[in-house]
């Protein structure tokens, strides 16, 4: 059975905490991107916007359609590439890209960085794609659990992108697709800062894709808008004009308009009060225990350094390489070189970037050795 797209949205966002949105989206049926740039000198906004133009040129539409998405991605970043090799200010600049196309009742992917791809079956969201990033491989490797990936500070260093290099591994995919199946591109600006539970419980108490974009974006700000945000949302149905999930999230609101207020039982106010007295107490007692852990973990940390990367440039940081709930981290930058990360060989980079816990000394003449071969 044929599908066809019955509903969309895309939305971008500069955030919170930047000045510029280098992502960029492409929502032209059937295909539909995300693309999130980095470089400096606005260098990223050059790029991503290369990477999603790209869609709009002719393509061989008598390919496979993971081959066009292919062919398409390697046209971007041969001319990010070559932009970068002729001006010194765009040296390194690069995009994620994470493109879709619905063929008859498939969707195609073509995928390299960070930037995500998911889909919402019924109530289940399923991530269908693999972050290309250092942090995804050291998870794959045994060396971190997804729990410390989600709240590692080198969590958007990547290992795969358009533009560093003249050729590009693109990775490409295809699943079966069902009338109903909404689906969800986005930045890492979403991703970074709401974790996918949450995502999925947004997606289902949608009243429109509209809506759902939004509730994301404002989402993310909410929990800082650390980076740029943008999502590109879709919904399928069959060509035969049924639309199975069109009616789903209106009665859904239907019932919770006219379900009964829960009645709350009576009960003596001023024992409730004691009872809620006696709860902040304790929480001020927990809470000061808990301050007192962070404080002795913040002052161990800080005989370690490690290099990792910030904004696309090498760095120099001081503690240990996690983040724990609240915002709270357990590192400082202490310096951002102008070298930047992905201009380093891939096993080099992996090796430099690795979290690996090193002293003051050694973490400087890493950094400074890498400035001096970079200079060169």
């Amino acid at each position: 059975m044929a599908l066809r797209i019955v509903e969309e949205a895309g939305l971008t966002d500069v955030g919170r905490q930047r000045h510029a949105n280098e992502d960029a989206y492409y929502d032209s049926p059937p295909i539909f991107a995300v693309a999130d740039g980095m470089g400096g000198a606005r260098a990223g906004e050059v790029a991503s916007r290369i990477a999603v133009e790209a869609f709009e040129q002719a393509r061989d539409e008598s390919a496979a359609p993971e081959d066009q998405l292919a062919q398409i991605a390697r046209a971007a970043n041969r001319r990010i590439y070559e932009l970068a090799q002729e001006d010194e200010e765009r040296a390194g600049m690069g995009t994620t890209l994470t493109a879709i196309m619905l063929a008859g009742d498939e969707i195609a992917i073509g995928h390299v960085g960070d930037s995500r791809a998911y889909r919402l079956r019924g109530d289940q969201l399923e991530r269908l794609t693999q972050d290309h990033s250092l942090v995804e491989e050291l998870v794959r490797q045994g060396k971190l659990t997804s729990e410390q990936a989600e709240m590692h500070p080198q969590r958007s260093i990547i290992t795969r992108a358009l533009g560093p290099e003249p050729e590009v591994d693109v990775e490409t995919l295809t699943y079966p697709a069902r009338a109903g199946d909404v689906y969800l591109l986005c930045s890492d600006g979403l991703t970074g800062m709401v974790p996918e539970e949450r995502v999925a419980e947004i997606l289902r108490a949608r009243s429109s894709l509209r809506q759902a974009a939004e509730a994301l974006v404002a989402e993310a700000n909410e929990r800082g808008g650390r980076d740029n945000i943008t999502v590109v949302l879709f919904r399928l149905g069959s060509d035969d004009g049924a639309d199975p999930g069109a009616d789903a999230h209106v009665l859904q609101d239907t019932a919770m308009l006219g379900a009964a207020p829960s009645a709350t039982p009576a009960g003596p106010e001023p024992r409730a009060r004691r009872r809620t007295g006696r709860a902040v107490v304790g929480g001020a007692v927990a809470l000061a225990a808990v301050a007192a852990v962070l404080a002795g973990l913040w002052i161990g940390s800080r005989q370690f350094w490690f290099v990792g990367a910030d904004q696309g440039r090498v760095s120099l940081y001081r503690g240990l390489p996690y983040e724990l709930p609240l915002g709270i981290k357990l590192y400082s930058e202490e310096y951002r070189s102008s070298v930047p990360s992905l201009s380093l060989p891939g096993l080099q980079r992996r090796r430099v970037l690795d979290h690996q816990l090193r002293g003051r000394s050694d973490a400087v003449d890493l950094v400074r050795s890498l400035e001096r071969a970079y200079a060169s």
